[in-house]
């Protein structure tokens, strides 16, 4: 029986009658029986609900009926988002027994797509700073970043084939990166917050973790567009790159024009470690030197980033802060012992704030976001300064947190491997609204890059 290792890969299994719904589902299963007691990548799992999923899709299809590319995928919740009838913890003792009355937005498109829901992954105290449980699956020494710690860990070691993540900082790009995953934090207001815990609204991101840039996709056109629930939610078109096919296209049309994928020596070289930065220069010199016919000849540009760049990862903290203190203070000042310390930390700098101050930044990310889109179309840069910190951190959240300030969709992908077997990653960046640049361009980087997975030592 074969053993799948993407959505992609599972949906055509599925789809010819070579595996169930049911039989993929019992292989995630069998992963969590085997990983999650030293990994702790869930705080929920409800294996019988999931089995009548499987059981219910499985049948579907033997009457001819077929959802699409999702139908019987097993996927992870982040635990700070609504899933009917699970608990929506959100990190936090206190709030370990409420359960949902009903799916976030984000999850019923899933359901509606044919998806199979297995449970809540672990997230950090309220989606914040506060280590987690969960270990890195790579070294159990090492963080798996956060908040969307369990998300991250749980794709990484094939418990579920996808999980749904939140970023308002580096949340979702950083443990992605840490364990060897792919991920996709979309343009702010791509995917509804609805039935999801906020923690700073204006930048609070729905995304997605996987195993290839075409399964982010496929997540992201099931979950992306307008939700009278969450009426910010942007109307937009979805864009479908790779059309309903389940094949990758060899060589997405990328249009070749002036300045398309662009590289800089600002801001992040300076801050990587020399693994990080020595393996992104190799990668980049890959990806000057692939098929140097007059098409390609220039295909990647070096830019400058704006004179302010360098401020932004402080002023979007100084956003965070506040809006998280709006948020939480009530429940906070009635029951402090519930917030660990770097939540507090947060919490208390934005009670400090002025209003003044946070004025002043919400102005700079106005200009800020205006003189980032005259620079370029795509960017690739490292989604981390280094490989996985120690546990005790969920480690640095700078090289993500201004695509969070100014709402720019991005996608990471692992490349490389360190010497003692830690994944790296970088980020590719595009304009707000552009997931269609964003996805071809890493198609094309994810294949002439060639990442190979390894398997697990656990």
């Amino acid at each position: 029986m074969p053993e799948p290792r993407t959505i992609t890969e599972a949906a055509e299994f599925i789809r010819t009658g070579e595996l169930t719904p049911t039989d993929l589902l019992e292989q995630c299963l069998a992963r969590i029986e085997r990983y999650e007691p030293r990994v702790r990548a869930w705080a929920y799992i409800d294996c019988a609900a999931a089995r009548e999923q499987a059981a219910q899709l499985s049948t579907e299809l033997k009457n001819g009926q077929h959802r699409g590319p999702l139908h019987g995928i097993p996927l992870g919740i982040k635990d700070i988002i609504d899933v009917f009838d699970m608990p929506t913890g959100c990190g936090s003792k206190r709030w370990a027994q409420s359960f949902a009355r009903r799916d976030a937005t984000c999850v019923e498109r899933l359901r509606q797509a044919g998806a199979v829901i297995v449970g809540k992954t672990v997230t950090t105290a309220y989606a914040s700073f506060d280590p987690p449980v969960t270990r890195n699956p790579w070294n159990l020494d090492l963080t798996p970043g956060g908040s969307s710690s369990g998300s991250a860990a749980a794709v990484a070691c094939g418990m579920c084939l996808g999980a749904l993540a939140t970023q308002t900082g580096g949340s979702i790009t950083r443990p992605a990166s840490y364990c060897g995953v792919y991920s996709l934090k979309p343009t702010h207001g791509r995917v509804s917050v609805d039935g999801v815990l906020p923690l700073a609204p204006s930048l609070d991101h729905i995304g997605m973790m996987a195993n290839s840039v075409r399964d982010l996709a496929l997540l992201f056109n099931a979950t992306a567009g307008a939700d009278t629930r969450s009426p910010e939610t942007l109307a937009r078109i979805v864009p479908d790159p790779f059309g309903n096919r389940y094949d990758m296209p060899r060589d997405p049309d990328m249009g070749y024009e002036h300045n398309w994928l662009c590289v800089t020596d600002d801001f992040f070289p300076p801050r990587c470690t020399e693994p990080m930065r020595t393996a992104f220069d190799t990668m980049v010199r890959t990806l000057v030197r692939y098929e140097p016919t007059d098409e390609m000849i220039g295909r990647v540009h070096s830019v400058s980033l704006p004179p302010g760049f360098a401020e932004a990862p402080e002023r979007q903290l100084t956003v965070m802060a506040v809006e998280a203190a709006a948020y939480h203070e009530p429940r906070y000042r009635r029951h402090p012992d519930d917030y660990p310390p770097k939540i507090t930390s947060l919490i208390e700098r934005g009670l400090r704030t002025s209003a003044a101050e946070y004025a002043r930044c919400k102005q700079f990310q106005a200009r800020f976001t205006d003189e980032l889109r005259t620079r370029f179309r795509v960017l690739l840069v490292p989604a981390t300064p280094a490989p996985a910190p120690p546990a005790e951190t969920t480690g640095d959240p700078t090289f993500n947190s201004p695509w969070s300030y100014t709402g720019m969709p991005v996608l990471s992908l692992p490349f490389s491997w360190t010497a003692d077997g830690l994944p790296l990653a970088a980020q590719v960046v595009a304009k707000q609204g552009q997931e269609d640049d964003l996805f071809r361009t890493a198609a094309w980087v994810e294949r002439v890059i060639g990442f190979a997975p390894r398997p697990l030592s656990l």
